[in-house]
């Protein structure tokens, strides 16, 4: 169902969701999608744009995991979620608890439609909106029927920010999230950055995204690190991702990303 705060995506425009789909190897995106990508794996290589995009997918993985199974989360807001692939974030939340509950928000309405007939499952919701106007996800009735505020939940903005520009205040749309969130709540955030990306490299970013329906907008370290401003950085803080809680699940290693983890910081 439509709505007046349904994002409108203009048609034959690449979006961020189906680019990343197809970065992934996965098939749910558009020609007009790939050849948005072409120009991204012409300058920057297409090795380095698909390690890239699956080192940031491992990220996800390893985050739910240790949110999942060693802080007791069992509510999940991902948002900017892009379209659903293998691994998604139900599924491995549900492996530490079948009762976990996870709501997929995406600007890109062909999400919803992809999602709901691959994720025919109670414990997920999919919703379309706009993060850049957090009320519509925080005040959405479905949200807040599926998910209970006043418990710990896990907010999920894993590559999203750098579609964020600096006029539309990234700080300001992880607040209106922080505030809403109780005690013992998380946040997990990862950021395409200009810390050691060459000059070349930060341009074919930019070109490759320059037609899409969303801006791009790399950030530094310490600018992504003030995302986290209101939370308490867990080991080992705000790192590339596959430094993250590393594991056996064959990251690349790029210099693309900074990745991390935050809990809700107790009132001084």
């Amino acid at each position: 169902m439509m709505t007046e705060s349904t994002p409108n995506i203009p048609l034959g425009a690449p979006t961020a969701a189906r680019m990343y789909d197809e970065a992934l190897g996965g098939k749910d995106h558009f020609e007009v999608d790939r050849a948005a990508n072409a120009k991204l794996y012409e300058v920057i290589g297409e090795d380095r744009v698909r390690s890239t995009a699956m080192e940031n997918r491992r990220f996800l993985g390893r985050a739910v995991r240790y949110l999942s199974r060693e802080c007791g989360i069992r509510q999940f807001l991902d948002v900017g979620s892009g379209l659903p692939t293998a691994r998604n974030t139900h599924q491995i939340a549900k492996e530490a608890d079948p009762g976990s509950r996870v709501v997929y928000v995406d600007i890109d309405p062909i999400v919803a439609v992809h999602g709901r007939a691959l994720l025919a499952d109670d414990s997920t919701r999919i919703v379309t909106a706009d993060m850049r106007r957090p009320e519509t996800i925080l005040d959405d009735a479905e949200v807040n029927e599926f998910l209970d505020f006043s418990q710990p939940i896990a907010v999920l903005f894993v590559a999203v920010f750098h579609f964020v520009t600096p006029a539309e205040d990234p700080a300001r749309i992880v607040a209106a999230f922080r505030e809403r969130q109780s005690p013992g709540s998380y946040v997990a955030i990862s950021h395409l950055t200009t810390d050691g990306m060459s000059e070349k490299e930060q341009e074919g970013w930019y070109a490759g995204f320059a037609g899409a329906t969303v801006p791009l907008a790399l950030r530094s370290e310490k600018e992504i690190r003030r995302l986290f401003d209101g939370y308490d950085l867990v080991e080992p803080g705000l790192v590339r991702p596959y430094d993250w809680h590393p594991d056996d699940d064959d990251s690349p290693r790029t210099n693309s990303l900074f990745g991390g983890v935050g809990r809700v910081a107790h009132p001084s």
